[in-house]
């Protein structure tokens, strides 16, 4: 990381976010006082989504005590470095015996959080060694990782200095339960949680209103040139009324031109809407040219096409789901997520090859209402069942921090 700092600049902040770490965290722990800690480590930004109503909850659960935050990432540490609900934000030191049992020694974390794929040994085994709670959270395994292999011996001892694994489903349960862990439980998935918050706390976006108007909407989100590619011939060809929301997954003037040349139907940025709102009555593409509305934009539409998944993987389905929407994605890389399988299963979301596929499945959920309305409510009810995955984990604390320690 060091040799590639000088050209790359994530690899710049990875390594200028861990120097001088102890002097900065020792500082700020003076600088906060006493308070018992306790320590959420994020790998990166959609680890720390997942986290954040565990964060909070934990919060409004023990108020007394201070949120320390970590993350492996730059793409997470220098988007929410500043988020109010944590008092102390730091990467993570790298994962050696002498970093580890420093930080634990210095903050004492009375309990620690990780999420999903986090398996630090050497950290876990200072946290185990201070008597501290170790918690895994939302976790995922799969029958090719090291744990589950006969070289894996140090990883599966790696897993077992947690004090409990919460895992996503069935699968992960068994393939513990095969190596002999038995510190585990099904505890669901947190961003069922967390999309429901976003959900609940949705802002009224006026453009977006005024464009939709009495129209149904399709909204592309965290959409890629290979989505485009597939969507734009039936854009232009579809003749019902429907207008179409585009949030690229990369605010790239030069593409996004592009994109607008491909279009034949008319087509505005959302920054030419905020300049001149007249203009939304007569286009029939908004093409949005900022980022953070995408989780409120859903709310304008009555399908969703999720991005990504011609590319390196599928976008966040979940924040479209959560307001009931079919969902469409590519057919390439979306098997590794198991709220899109399980979506499909529910025929409320449907993997894509082309546009002649995507036009085939569209348009049965355009055209027939109570068809739609029977697919909308599985979705919602899907979401439904799957929250409360934060509150089984603050219950699980609440019930081992009366045994273990007092706030």
């Amino acid at each position: 990381m060091r040799l590639v700092a000088a050209f790359h600049p994530k690899a710049k902040l990875w390594v200028d976010g861990r120097k001088d770490w102890y002097q900065l965290m020792q500082k700020a722990v003076l600088a906060k006082g006493k308070a018992p800690v306790a320590w959420f480590h994020c790998a990166s930004l959609g680890e720390f989504e997942q986290g954040r109503p565990v964060i909070e909850g934990f919060k409004k659960a023990f108020p007394d005590y201070q949120i320390l935050l970590t993350f492996f990432s730059p793409s997470g540490y220098e988007v929410r470095k500043n988020y109010d609900q944590a008092d102390f934000i730091f990467y993570l030191p790298v994962d050696t015996p002498a970093n580890a049992q420093r930080f634990v020694a210095l903050f004492q974390p009375k309990v620690a959080f990780f999420v999903k794929y986090e398996f630090w040994h050497n950290y876990l085994n200072a946290l185990a060694q201070s008597g501290a709670i170790s918690i895994s959270f939302s976790a995922i395994f799969r029958p090719q990782q090291i744990f589950f292999r006969w070289y894996g011996g140090f990883n599966r001892r790696t897993l077992g200095y947690f004090t409990h694994i919460f895992v996503q489903n069935e699968i992960s349960l068994k393939l513990l339960q095969h190596i002999g862990l038995s510190q585990i439980s099904i505890g669901g998935d947190t961003r069922f949680d967390r999309v429901k918050q976003i959900a609940d706390a949705k802002k009224e976006i006026l453009p977006a209103k005024i464009f939709k108007g009495d129209t149904k909407v399709l909204i592309v989100g965290s959409c890629w040139k290979e989505d485009f590619e597939v969507l734009c011939p039936f854009i232009n060809t579809f003749e019902q009324p429907l207008k179409i929301i585009i949030a690229p997954h990369e605010i790239n003037p030069t593409a996004i031109a592009t994109w607008q040349q491909m279009l034949t139907k008319p087509s505005l940025l959302y920054s030419e809407a905020l300049a001149d709102p007249a203009q939304l009555t007569h286009t029939e593409v908004l093409i949005i040219d900022n980022i953070g509305m995408l989780s409120s934009l859903y709310q304008y539409a009555e399908y969703a096409w999720i991005g990504g998944a011609y590319h390196k993987g599928l976008h966040n389905t979940l924040e479209a789901a959560t307001f009931g929407l079919p969902i469409f994605f590519g057919n390439k890389t979306y098997t590794k997520f198991q709220e899109a399988m399980q979506l499909i299963a529910l025929e409320g979301a449907f993997p894509i090859a082309d546009t002649a596929e995507f036009t085939a499945k569209f348009l049965p959920l355009y055209q027939n209402e109570a068809f739609y309305q029977q697919k909308s409510q599985a979705i919602q009810q899907f979401v439904g069942k799957n929250l409360g995955a934060t509150q089984q984990i603050i219950n699980f604390v609440q019930s081992f921090t009366a045994k273990s320690f007092d706030v």
